[in-house]
């Protein structure tokens, strides 16, 4: 499996694509918010012989679903997610007001909700899904066994977690699921947060604060 990683919006969220030989690609977290950044996502597809076939979300805080118009507009692909996070795309307008974005084009509803231990697969890959709340009721990540790579959201970062001070957030949950959940997973697993850089499941265990 392959991954590219995109910087997208004021939050600089990392807009990922992942796919393999087979040319099929999913898309995790579209924060596109103009239309340079579109057009840089569809210019890697194209570029690369890719074919989109899903559109997932770890959450859906408002800058990691920036880019779902867009998604099925061009591709008529539904953002799949978790459905405790619903209520973050119902009430998107106000949120993003909350943040100083006004004008936003409503997010479209979303398709399938995710579940705990379901898989996700496209060409010749697979990736589980790890329900972990607390940044938000809904949050969610991605593991591929095969490739050690973990995408993990807003959930964990480098040196860090996320907040938990939004709607529906819970330190408690936060700090309990990623121990017991993402820390039970091998070391040299490489972790993509949704800002910043990458790191590692070692790394973390090993070196981030909210641990020690």
């Amino acid at each position: 499996m392959k991954i590219k990683v995109f910087a997208n919006n004021a939050w600089q969220e990392n807009t990922i694509v992942l796919y393999d030989e087979t040319g099929e690609a999913v898309v995790i977290d579209c924060g596109c918010f103009s239309r340079e950044e579109e057009q840089r996502l569809a210019d890697f597809l194209v570029e690369n012989h890719l074919k989109p076939v899903a559109l997932l979300n770890t959450h859906l805080h408002i800058d990691h679903i920036f880019g779902n118009n867009f998604m099925l507009d061009k591709y008529g692909l539904s953002a799949r997610a978790h459905e405790a996070d619903a209520f973050w795309v119902e009430d998107a307008e106000k949120y993003a007001a909350m943040l100083g974005i006004r004008g936003i084009t409503p997010p479209p509803a979303l398709g399938e909700y995710l579940k705990d231990g379901e898989v996700v697969k496209f060409g010749h890959s697979e990736l589980k899904v790890i329900h972990v709340p607390g940044h938000s009721p809904g949050g969610i990540c991605f593991y591929s066994e095969k490739d050690k790579l973990l995408i993990a959201g807003d959930v964990l970062f480098q040196g860090s977690i996320g907040r938990a001070d939004l709607p529906g957030g819970d330190m408690r949950q936060l700090i309990e699921g990623i121990r017991e959940k993402l820390f039970a997973l091998p070391d040299d697993v490489r972790v993509v947060p949704g800002h910043g850089g990458f790191t590692t499941i070692g790394e973390e265990k090993r070196m981030n604060p909210f641990f020690q």
